[in-house]
């Protein structure tokens, strides 16, 4: 709260044993504040400037009782680095560990942008890794203190980082915007890094025009064309049903850990699960007939996190599924042939004690690491040379990939598809496309029109054809009619 009731008293020396101090005492909206100075010239000074923003008409605040001007350039003075830290901290309570860790590398990534002088290349990598780890690290900021030289770095960093003032220069706006396409080698990132730098980037902004930081966002004024985001699916990264299975089967033979993953990779395509949905899988969110379909009713992921970045300290935390609210569940169906891959995991392999499907040997979460690398084994196994050479089926998510593509090609309403992929129709028609990997979708769509209009000769043979038939229906009509019977008997 601000007010222009504002009065300012003469200076009041203050005597001491061996000394004099001098007081300036003024008030704002009843409130009175002071401040003591070693010299008499000091304290004239000071009260110079507080009786000439009072004159200039200037607000004071009421509970710091300084000008306006002055609090203004308080709040400017507040570095990059320390508003980065503050905005990390009211965050973080909010965020999921995996939006933690990048907003975390995110801001490690400008804040090394802003600081002058600037940082070596050379040693960027090692004030990257202390940022990350500790300054942007909430939890392990407040618990655990850096010493040796990871804390002279983090101090020296925080001593040079610029003032968020000095954003409102365009020079060091572009900079700290260049800090989010290119690393510092210059190379530049890709697509999905550089939203999620400059995400955390703006976001950072505009907690600083909250606090009174900053007037407006410097970045608006750049006007540098973003890198285009890819949304839609790549075709060539699809595998069709007998690849597919392939794969599968491939994965049963790539070490000790790979048979409890079979029934995984199989739970990705027959069902068009994330992985992380899938390891949340548990023997009561199954329906598995012996005959005919079954299906999938869950309301669970488990994303893989570190334990860093995990409120206590574990790893794979469970949470709500994508795109839906707490406690909100989703079904699919499974066909006879997952069914059967199913039942049989379970048979061999039983549940984790919390009734998991998918756990490791010592009962503990599979980790991406894991699946990741099997997965790999298995490619190798089962695809050419040239087709592990190229994008198909190179991730396990694309697994997923193929089955909603799959559903969609099967001619499956997109509304349904949406529902069992989990995602709007919006996203869903915008992201996923006819992928199959095989024969020519273009051309299977071509003759699927060819024979809805049929050909101009057939056409005509067909209206031909059409004429025939309705004179032997009106001849047909006529002999049948016993008047007409009549008619005939009476001519000669």
């Amino acid at each position: 709260m601000q007010s222009l009731d504002v009065r300012v008293w003469s200076i009041t020396p203050i005597k001491l044993a061996n000394r004099t101090t001098y007081k300036v005492r003024w008030g704002v909206a009843g409130r009175t504040f002071s401040k003591t100075y070693a010299s008499k010239q000091l304290a004239e000074s000071r009260r110079s400037e507080l009786l000439t923003a009072q004159r200039r008409g200037e607000a004071f605040d009421r509970d710091r009782g300084l000008p306006e001007s002055e609090i203004r350039a308080m709040l400017a003075s507040v570095s990059w680095y320390q508003n980065a830290i503050e905005f990390m901290d009211t965050v973080w309570p909010g965020l999921e560990p995996g939006s933690r860790r990048k907003l975390a590398e995110s801001l490690a990534t400008v804040t090394l942008a802003l600081t002058e002088p600037g940082i070596d290349p050379v040693d960027h990598a090692f004030c990257f890794r202390w940022l990350v780890r500790w300054a942007f690290n909430s939890r392990e900021r407040m618990t655990a203190a850096l010493d040796g030289e990871a804390a002279f770095v983090v101090q020296w960093i925080a001593d040079h980082s610029l003032p968020m003032s000095a954003l409102a220069d365009p020079k060091v706006a572009r900079r700290a915007f260049n800090s989010t396409t290119t690393d510092c080698f210059g190379r530049p990132y890709a697509v999905n890094t550089y939203r999620n730098k400059k995400k955390g980037l703006n976001g950072a902004i505009s907690f600083a025009i909250e606090m009174g930081r900053l007037d407006a966002n410097p970045l608006e004024r750049i006007s540098t064309t973003p890198p285009k985001h890819k949304s839609s699916v790549d075709r060539t990264a699809v595998v069709n049903p007998a690849q597919a299975r392939l794969l599968i089967e491939r994965v049963r033979e790539q070490g000790p850990t790979a048979p409890r993953l079979v029934a995984f990779f199989a739970v990705l395509y027959f069902a068009g699960l994330r992985p992380s949905e899938a390891l949340a899988l548990r023997v009561s969110d199954c329906d598995l007939p012996d005959v005919g379909w079954g299906s999938l009713r869950f309301a669970e992921s488990v994303p893989y996190a570190n334990a860093a970045w995990t409120d206590d300290g574990e790893t794979s935390p469970r949470k709500s599924l994508k795109h839906r609210a707490q406690g909100q569940s989703r079904m699919v169906p499974a066909c006879p042939e997952l069914v059967r891959y199913l039942a049989a995991h379970i048979e061999k392999f039983g549940a984790a004690p919390d009734g998991r499907l998918f756990f490791r040997l010592d009962g503990g979460p599979i980790r991406h690491s894991t699946y990741a690398k099997i997965w790999a084994r298995a490619r190798a196994a089962a695809l050419t040379p040239d087709q592990c050479r190229s994008q198909l089926g190179r991730r396990p998510y694309d697994l997923r990939h193929a089955a909603v593509s799959t559903w969609l090609n099967a001619g499956v309403p997109a509304t349904q598809v949406a529902e069992w992929a989990g995602h709007s129709v919006e996203i869903l028609l915008s992201t996923y496309a006819k992928c199959i990997d095989g024969p020519d979708q273009d051309e299977l769509a071509r003759r699927r029109i060819d024979a809805a209009l049929g050909s101009a000769d057939g056409a005509v043979d067909q209206g031909a054809a059409r004429e025939s038939q309705d004179r032997n229906r009106t001849q047909t009509a006529a002999d049948d009619d016993p008047q007409r019977e009549t008619v005939r008997h009476r001519l000669p």
